[in-house]
């Protein structure tokens, strides 16, 4: 019989999280203080992580030791599912071999998880008492509160507002397991109320939502700021989804021709690529695709610039260089709420610039037609975000068939969409829309770029 599960068990799961840093080809442009110009060190960083987070996303290791009590909640769901989506294969009638790497078997039903239990950890052993985040979807927001609840911390949650009320039932799960979940914008804060101001009925950003965050922990007495995305830290952590990949595409005798996965911020498809690309960077795999795809509406790698810009909406983060729309665009309410963030994270748009990494951008309506493919092949229902991955895996299949090429795709899943239901219901009944490429609101953002030497 075909193989259709490769299962990896407990012992074979990373110890250890992979740094690109000391591999990458060209060292990572610094992060800029935004009142100095001149690059930041770990003191900077301290009044937003504990210093082990910090250490970590500065780290010339290549490896860094996941800790005993990470890997114990770990247990819970990894070494996650591998499969080969052979009934998919079949219904496309082609020769690719595709497989997906499955994240949505987490309690929180994704990937985030993988970096919220880390983060809760080193901020419990530095004794903070709380935490301050954003959310977009609600992916991030429900697994750092799974994360929080575990580890005996406080946590509020800022979520992007329209996605606070397409999916009320990432709010219940936060609640669930004793988080605060406010809509952002919020009258909650300084930069929340600067925005109603202008905007009452603002439907909210990842950038606003993060510059409430980051208020509330510079202002609040034993609070820190957890990020869901973007930081390397974030994609260090991550990156057991990919090492659990290699091994198991391994098992399945395949290397991937191509590795397709979503980005917002990028930490679920560079956790899963990271540990793939240095092999590229090595001269191991040169002839490897790696695609990027971002939603067409909010296209930072596609159609954004390439400079130093703030990680949030109020200018409150360090400068970072990467591809951006602006840290004022505010997206369109798109169903994929982790995908609408203006920027990219900096390892992503490094890689991206030395050609090591594809970017493809996709509308709306065109990536729940792939869901809905997927959901009635391979029986997942799939997150908005994951479908974008579905959509070009789908593509580049279909190529193979007419060119006749048995290609290997593997597919970095990002979590279900069993929250999300109003969205597919919009699809099924016609209702759902594409947003068109927004650039004299870009052009707009982009003349408020911050001015660096």
């Amino acid at each position: 019989m075909d193989q259709t599960k490769f299962i990896l068990n407990e012992k074979d799961m990373p110890t250890a999280w992979y740094n690109i840093l000391p591999d990458l080809p060209e060292p990572l442009p610094a992060v800029l203080h935004p009142g100095t110009g001149k690059p930041i060190g770990p003191d900077d960083m301290a009044p937003l992580f504990p210093m082990d987070i910090i250490m970590q996303e500065f780290s010339p290791q290549q490896y860094i030791d996941i800790p005993e009590e990470v890997q114990n909640v770990y247990r819970l769901w990894r070494p996650t599912m591998l499969y080969r989506a052979r009934r998919l294969e079949k219904a496309l009638d082609t020769p690719a071999r595709i497989f997906y790497k499955y994240e949505g078997t987490s309690p929180a039903g994704s990937h985030k998880p993988n970096t919220a239990v880390a983060q809760a950890y080193y901020n419990k052993k530095a004794g903070i008492k709380r935490l301050a985040t954003e959310t977009g979807a609600g992916q991030w927001g429900s697994s750092l509160a799974f994360a929080c609840a575990l580890f005996g911390i406080e946590l509020k949650v800022y979520m992007v507002k329209v996605s606070y009320q397409q999916k009320p039932y990432r709010r219940i799960m936060m609640e669930t397991w004793g988080a605060k979940c406010v809509p952002s914008p919020s009258q909650d804060t300084n930069a929340g109320r600067g925005i109603l101001a202008k905007d009452p009925d603002s439907s909210g950003s990842l950038g606003i939502a993060i510059s409430e965050a980051i208020e509330d922990a510079v202002t609040s007495k034993d609070t820190k700021y957890s990020i869901g995305s973007v930081a390397n830290h974030v994609l260090l952590h991550q990156t057991v989804i990919g090492q659990e990949s290699m091994k198991q595409m391994e098992m399945a005798g395949f290397y991937p021709d191509i590795i397709v996965g979503c980005v917002g911020g990028g930490s679920n498809f560079g956790g899963m690529f990271l540990p793939f690309v240095k092999d590229k960077i090595k001269g191991k795999r040169k002839d490897l695709r790696i695609i990027c795809v971002e939603p067409a509406s909010c296209p930072s790698l596609t159609k954004g610039a390439y400079c130093y810009d703030f990680g949030d909406t109020a200018g409150m983060t360090p400068l970072f260089k990467m591809h951006t729309l602006g840290h004022t665009f505010m997206p369109p309410p798109v169903h994929a709420g982790g995908l609408r963030y203006h920027g990219m994270a900096p390892i992503i748009c490094h890689l991206y610039q030395m050609g090591l990494v594809e970017a493809r951008a996709v509308p709306q309506v065109a990536t729940f037609e792939a869901g809905i493919t997927f959901a009635r092949t391979e029986g997942f229902v799939s997150a908005p975000e994951t479908n974008h991955a579905i959509r070009v895996a789908i593509d580049e299949a279909l190529k193979c068939r007419e060119t006749g090429q048995a290609k290997t795709i593997l597919i970095a899943h990002s979590g279900h969409g069993h929250f999300d239901m109003a969205a597919y219901d919009q699809y099924l009944s016609g209702q759902l829309t594409d947003y068109e490429y927004p650039e004299e609101k870009v052009k707009e953002a982009l003349a408020g770029l911050p001015k660096v030497g």
